[in-house]
């Protein structure tokens, strides 16, 4: 009998350790819901950007568009926190950093971008293009502009698709 009360009390024990673990991963969650929901969403949008330039057998697809998307939304959520942590100690712009992100993706359209000698043409500028507006669509997400960004994004959705297919019928009738 003595054996059951210390196996029940054991087992008592790893239960409220266990009940207290989860009530802790309960207010993390609820604590953070909105900066999940926002890099979620931003990370969706630019997978489904990147969903067409994978389709279209483009370099960037799916896992580069939207791991840029919600990197700027991550950018712009940290400034936001910075700014609320430090609230009136010295000049805290949580524009700065978004600026920022601007800059950085210019470095990585760029790396996309390939001039072809023999041709004289040019590759890469509309995905260059678009892994920028995907940063942009971040940022929107990141400061809670969800509409602005799900606009965004099926604007950027009707220009890869809808002016790819006029722009093609230009170029047959032109030649």
């Amino acid at each position: 009998m003595h054996a059951f009360y210390i196996i029940k009390s054991l087992l008592h024990r790893h239960n409220s350790t266990q009940y207290a673990k989860i009530k802790q991963m309960e207010t993390i969650i609820s604590n953070n819901l909105d900066i999940f929901i926002r890099l979620s969403v931003a990370m969706l949008l630019g997978v489904i950007l990147g969903v067409e330039r994978t389709i279209a057998h483009k370099t960037a697809g799916m896992r580069t568009f939207g791991l840029v998307s919600m990197g700027a939304a991550l950018f712009v959520i940290i400034s936001e926190m910075v700014a609320k942590n430090y609230f009136g100690v010295g000049s805290v712009d949580p524009l700065r950093m978004a600026s920022q992100v601007i800059a950085g993706i210019g470095f990585l359209g760029a790396g996309l971008i390939i001039f072809q000698e023999a041709g004289q043409r040019i590759s890469g500028l509309t995905t260059a293009a678009g892994l920028w507006v995907s940063a942009g669509i971040g940022i929107a997400v990141g400061f809670g502009f969800f509409s602005l960004a799900i606009f965004a994004a099926v604007l950027s959705l009707f220009v890869f698709t809808i002016l790819w297919y006029i722009e093609k019928k230009i170029k047959e009738v032109s030649q």
